[in-house]
C-alpha cells in the first residue's frame, strides 16, 4: 500500500469547502459530527483534507460453546454508549475508560497479529475471506471461523413508536441477498443524525474455544463498503477489527475490543491510522496514543463511575500529527489574523482598525467592505430563528423606549416624551440598519445620553434658555465633531478598549437598567398597594365547582419516542421563552383582572409639549453667540457618543463571536454623526449603540450545530447576520404608535421585568461579577478559575478593587451635578487601564485583561523572560491554548 498525501485524498470534501465561513465546516480532520471541529482553524491553515466522521460499534461473541452469536455491546462517535443488558437500552453517552494493560496487550496482539491495509474487499463474504487467511489457522478452522463471521449480529434498535427489538442471528452463511442492510437498520433513528460521508468501524471481540491461540486482525479497507447487517446504521465500513482467542479468566477480549473502538474514535489516532502505510505507522500511532494517556492511580476513583462529557472540548492544537509538523514547517505558527499565540484578541492585526492615511480613507475601506455583503444581508434572514429575535428585541426595544421616553419626559419637563422616543427609535433605527457597517447594532436612548440631556435641560433652565434651539446647536457641533473624528481614522482608537474598559462600561450601563427597573417596580407597588389581610378592600370567595369540593384531573400521555419533533419543539420554545412569558404575563393579569398599570401608547401623533411644531427654530429666543458657545458641550458629549458608540462597537465585534462580515466602526460612526441633527432638528432624543439590547439581539441570532455526536454539547458556530431583524424591530416599532388597542393589556410590570432581565444577565456574564464574588467567598469553597491558577488571589482582588473604584467614581459623578464631566471620566477609564501596567506585570494582565498593542507588539515569540515567561511550562501554555473561544461578554436570552 501507498501512503496518500493530504491533499490527493477526498478532494470532492475539500472542494466543497471552498468559501465557508469560519466554524460552518461539517468536521475537521478527524473529526466527529461538529460542524465546528476541534481542528477546523488549523486544517484550513494547513490545507488538510477533512476526514469524515467515524462510527465505531462493539460486537461481541457470546454464548460459546452452546449457541455463539454477535451481540452488539457498545457503540462510540466521540464518547461510548454501553448496552444496558438488564434495562434493554443504551446508556447516556461518556468519556470512555480503559485500563492501561488492555492496550498493552492490544499493542502485543496487533505487532503478531494480520494487518490489512487498503484492503481490496467489496463485501462482508470477501472481507471474512481476507481475514482467515493467517498461517496458524488450519483449513478446517477457517471454515469454522468464517461462517462464524457471516453470522448476523443481534442489534438493540429502538424505531419511533415501536418496541426495541434485537436483530435475529443466524447461524448459517450469508447470501448475497443477506448482506444487505436489514429493514431494522433502514429504520434506525441514528441514521438521520450522520452527515452525508459518514463512515464507520466494526470491532469483533470474544472468547472461542476452538482457538489455541490469540487472533487479532485489523483491517483498513481501501474503499468504504456497508457490510450488510454487521453495523446497526447502514453507513459504509471503513475499519474492521478482529480479537478472539481462547477462554481465559476475566474479560480481557472484551477489554481490549473496547480498547481499539476508543483508539479509533480518538481524532488523533484516526487521522493517522487513515495515512498509514504499513504495521509500523499503525503501532506508531498506538504509541503516540500512550504517550498522552492520563492514569488515573487505583484505589482513587471508582473504575465503575461514568464521567460525563466535558462542556466543551479541547483544542486539537496541541496534538497536531507530527507529519503536518515535518510537512508543513512554518506555517504551523501562523495565527488566524484575530489571534495571536495564546489564543487571544489581537486588535492590530485587524485591518478595519489600521490607519490609511487618508482622509476618511477608514470611511471608504468600510463601505467598499459591507457592499459586497449588502444583498446576504437580506437573505441570510430566511429563517425562523430571525422571527423569534425579531419578536424578542421588538419588546425589548418598546419597553426601552417607553422606559427612557418617560424619564426623558420627567428631566424635561415634557419638552421630549414617550412619542418623541418612539419616533426616533423608528425612524433613527431603521436607517442605521439599511446603511450601518453593524447591522446587529440596535440604537436607542442610553443612561449616559440620559444623564448629559437632564444636565443640558437644567442649564438651559438655570440661564433662561430655550431648551430646544439650544440642543439643536449642540447636536449640530456634535455632526461636525463626530464627521471629524471619522475623517482623522480616530476609530482604530478602539485598539486600546480592553476587558478592563469594556466590562467598567457594561457594568455601568446594566447597573443602570437595573436600578431604573427595580426604581420604577417600587413606584408601582407605591402607586398601586398590594392589598394586604385586613385592608378595606380585602376579599377572598372561594368557589366549589360541587359538593364533591375540588376536584383535580390528571392527563396522561401515551410517550412517544419522537426524539426529533420533540427537539424541534423545544427548540421552537427556547427561541420564544421570552415572547411567550409577555404572553402567558398578559394571560395571567386579564385572567385574575390585577390592578396593574397598562402600557401607555401615544394616540394622537403630535408632539408632547404643546404649541411646538415638529421642526425646531434654529436660534428661538436665544442670542445668536449661543450656536457658538454651544461647542463646548458638544465637545463632550461627543466624546460620550464616541465611548459609547465605540465601546459597544468592540463588544458586539469581538473575534469569538466569529462575524465573517466583518465591523464597522468609522461607518457606524459616520451614521450616528449624520442622525445627530436629523433627531436634533425634530426635537427627538439622541441616538447611540445600547450595549446590552444590541448584545441580547446578538445572542438571539446565535448559530449552533445540529449535527453533533452523541454526549457532544452543540457548537457555537456564530452569528447570523442579517439586517432584516433589526429593520423590522424598528418597523414595528413605529407602527406601535398605531397600536394603541392591543398594546394597552400588556401590564408595566412586565417590561420592567424584562428590562431587569437584560441588566441581570449582562452583567452576571462579565468576568467582573466573578472577580468580585470572589471577594465573597472563601479560598476553599472558590471555583476552580483560569486565572486564579497563574495569578496570586490578592492581585486578583487588587484588580477587582480598581474596577470597583472606577465604577463607584462613575456612579457618583453620574448621580452628582459635577456629571458635565462624565464622558471624560469614561475616556479616563483607558488611561487608568495604561496606568496598570505599572502596578501589574505583563503575565497578570495577560490573564486578568489583555495587553494593550504596544505591549503585545514588544513580547517577543518565546514569551515573557524571566518571571513572565510562558513557554517554559507546556501545561500552562496549554491552558491558554485549550481555552474555548467563546464570547466573554454575553447574554443568554433562553
Amino acid at each position: 500500500t501507498e501512503m496518500k498525501l493530504p491533499g490527493q485524498e477526498e478532494s470532492d470534501l475539500s472542494s466543497a469547502s471552498e468559501n465557508v465561513p469560519t466554524g460552518e465546516l461539517d468536521s475537521g480532520p478527524g473529526s466527529g459530527l461538529s460542524p465546528d471541529g476541534p481542528l477546523d482553524i488549523d486544517s484550513r491553515e494547513l490545507e488538510v483534507p477533512k476526514d469524515p466522521p467515524l462510527f465505531i460499534q462493539l460486537n461481541e461473541l457470546l454464548g460459546w460453546p452452546h449457541a455463539p452469536e454477535w451481540k452488539e455491546t457498545g457503540r462510540w462517535v466521540l464518547f461510548e454508549e454501553k448496552l444496558e443488558v438488564g434495562a434493554g437500552r443504551w446508556s447516556a453517552p461518556h468519556v470512555p475508560t480503559v485500563a492501561l494493560p488492555s492496550l498493552q496487550k492490544l499493542r502485543s496482539l496487533l505487532a503478531k497479529g494480520l494487518v490489512l491495509l487498503d484492503c481490496p474487499a467489496l463485501s462482508l463474504q470477501e472481507l471474512a475471506e481476507q481475514v482467515i487467511r493467517v498461517e496458524s489457522l488450519s483449513p478446517e478452522l477457517r471454515g469454522k471461523l468464517k461462517a462464524l463471521l457471516l453470522q448476523r449480529p443481534q442489534h438493540l434498535i429502538q424505531t419511533p413508536c415501536i418496541s426495541p427489538c434485537w436483530g435475529s442471528a443466524h447461524s448459517r452463511e450469508a447470501s448475497q441477498e443477506e448482506e444487505a442492510p436489514l429493514k431494522e437498520q433502514h429504520q434506525n433513528p441514528r441514521r438521520q443524525k450522520f452527515p452525508a460521508g459518514a463512515e464507520a468501524g466494526a470491532v469483533l471481540a470474544g472468547q472461542l474455544g476452538f482457538l489455541e491461540q490469540p487472533l487479532g486482525v485489523f483491517v483498513r479497507l481501501q474503499d468504504p463498503v456497508v457490510l450488510g447487517p454487521l453495523i446497526e446504521v447502514p453507513l459504509p465500513s471503513r475499519f474492521f477489527c478482529l480479537l478472539l482467542g481462547p477462554p481465559t479468566l476475566g474479560r480481557g477480549y472484551h477489554e481490549m475490543g473496547r480498547a481499539v473502538a476508543i483508539l479509533l474514535s480518538d481524532l488523533q489516532f484516526q487521522w493517522r491510522v487513515r495515512r498509514a502505510s504499513s504495521l509500523h505507522d499503525l503501532l506508531a500511532a498506538l504509541d503516540a496514543f500512550l504517550e498522552e494517556v492520563t492514569v488515573l492511580p487505583p484505589g482513587r476513583w471508582d473504575p465503575t463511575a461514568r464521567i460525563p462529557p466535558p462542556k466543551r472540548l479541547p483544542s486539537e492544537h496541541k496534538r497536531l500529527p507530527s507529519q503536518l509538523r515535518v510537512a508543513k514547517g512554518p506555517s504551523l505558527r501562523r495565527r488566524t489574523p484575530a489571534e495571536d499565540r495564546h489564543g487571544r484578541r489581537q486588535r492590530a492585526a485587524n485591518p478595519e482598525l489600521r490607519r490609511t492615511g487618508r482622509l476618511f480613507g477608514g470611511l471608504v475601506q468600510d463601505v467598499r467592505r459591507k457592499a459586497s455583503w449588502y444583498p446576504s444581508d437580506f437573505l441570510d434572514a430566511l429563517h425562523p430563528q430571525c422571527f423569534s429575535a425579531v419578536l424578542y428585541i421588538y419588546l425589548a426595544t418598546i419597553t426601552n423606549a417607553i422606559t427612557f421616553g418617560g424619564l426623558l419626559g420627567e428631566a424635561t419637563d415634557g419638552a421630549q416624551g414617550v412619542l418623541e422616543s418612539f419616533l426616533g427609535t423608528a425612524v433613527t433605527g431603521a436607517a442605521f440598519c439599511l446603511t450601518a457597517g453593524q447591522p446587529l447594532t440596535i440604537l436607542s436612548s442610553t443612561g449616559p445620553v440620559l444623564v448629559f440631556e437632564r444636565l443640558l435641560f437644567s442649564f438651559s433652565r438655570d440661564h433662561s434658555l430655550d431648551y430646544l434651539p439650544f440642543r439643536l446647536w449642540v447636536g449640530i457641533w456634535v455632526a461636525i465633531f463626530c464627521l471629524v473624528l471619522v475623517a482623522t481614522e480616530a476609530s482604530v482608537l478602539v485598539r486600546y478598549f480592553t476587558r478592563f474598559t469594556e466590562e467598567g462600561f457594561c457594568a455601568l450601563i446594566s447597573l443602570i437598567f437595573i436600578y431604573d427597573a427595580v426604581g420604577k417596580m417600587l413606584t408601582l407597588t407605591r402607586a398601586y398597594p398590594i392589598q394586604r389581610p385586613g385592608s378595606p378592600t380585602y376579599g377572598c370567595l372561594c368557589q366549589y365547582p360541587d359538593p364533591g369540593g375540588n376536584e383535580s384531573q390528571w392527563t396522561s400521555t401515551n410517550p412517544k419516542d419522537r426524539d426529533d419533533i420533540l427537539s424541534m419543539v423545544r427548540k421552537m420554545l427556547g427561541d420564544f421563552s421570552s415572547v411567550l412569558a409577555i404572553l402567558l404575563g398578559c394571560g395571567l393579569d386579564a385572567f385574575l383582572g390585577l390592578a396593574t398599570p397598562k402600557l401607555m401608547v401615544p394616540r394622537e401623533f403630535k408632539p408632547t409639549l404643546p404649541g411646538r411644531g415638529w421642526l425646531v427654530s434654529p436660534f428661538g429666543a436665544n442670542p445668536w453667540w449661543l450656536s457658538v458657545a454651544a461647542a463646548l458641550p458638544a465637545l463632550l458629549l461627543s466624546i460620550l457618543i464616541f465611548m459609547d458608540q465605540q465601546i459597544t462597537g468592540v463588544i458586539l465585534n469581538r473575534a469569538e463571536y466569529r462575524l465573517r462580515k466583518g465591523a464597522g466602526f468609522h461607518l457606524d460612526l459616520f451614521c450616528v454623526a449624520v442622525l445627530m441633527p436629523l433627531t436634533s432638528a425634530l426635537g427627538l432624543p439622541w441616538y447611540v449603540s445600547a450595549t446590552v439590547i444590541s448584545l441580547a439581539h446578538m445572542d438571539s441570532l446565535r448559530r449552533e450545530s445540529r449535527a453533533c455526536a452523541p454526549g457532544e454539547a452543540p457548537s457555537f458556530l456564530g452569528i447570523r447576520e442579517q439586517r432584516l431583524t433589526g429593520l423590522a424591530v424598528f418597523i414595528l416599532t413605529g407602527i406601535s404608535i398605531f397600536l394603541a388597542p392591543i398594546l394597552k393589556f400588556i401590564p408595566m410590570p412586565l417590561l420592567y421585568g424584562i428590562f431587569l432581565y437584560m441588566g441581570v444577565t449582562a452583567i452576571s456574564s462579565i468576568q467582573f461579577t466573578k472577580r468580585v464574588q470572589l471577594l465573597l467567598i472563601p479560598a476553599k469553597h472558590q471555583p476552580d478559575l483560569l486565572f486564579l491558577r497563574h495569578v496570586p488571589l490578592s492581585r486578583v482582588h487588587l484588580f477587582t478593587a480598581i474596577q470597583l473604584a472606577c465604577l463607584g467614581l462613575l456612579w457618583i459623578i453620574k448621580s452628582t451635578p459635577a456629571a458635565i464631566i462624565f464622558p471624560i471620566m469614561l475616556l479616563g477609564l483607558v488611561g487608568v487601564r495604561k496606568a496598570l501596567e505599572w502596578v501589574f506585570s505583563p503575565q497578570e494582565l495577560l490573564w486578568l485583561d489583555e495587553l494593550m498593542p504596544e505591549k503585545e507588539r514588544s513580547i517577543p515569540e518565546s514569551g515573557v523572560e524571566p518571571e513572565c515567561s510562558f513557554s517554559g511550562s507546556d501545561s500552562e501554555d496549554s491552558e491558554l491554548m485549550y481555552q474555548p473561544k467563546a464570547p466573554e461578554i454575553n447574554i443568554s436570552v433562553n
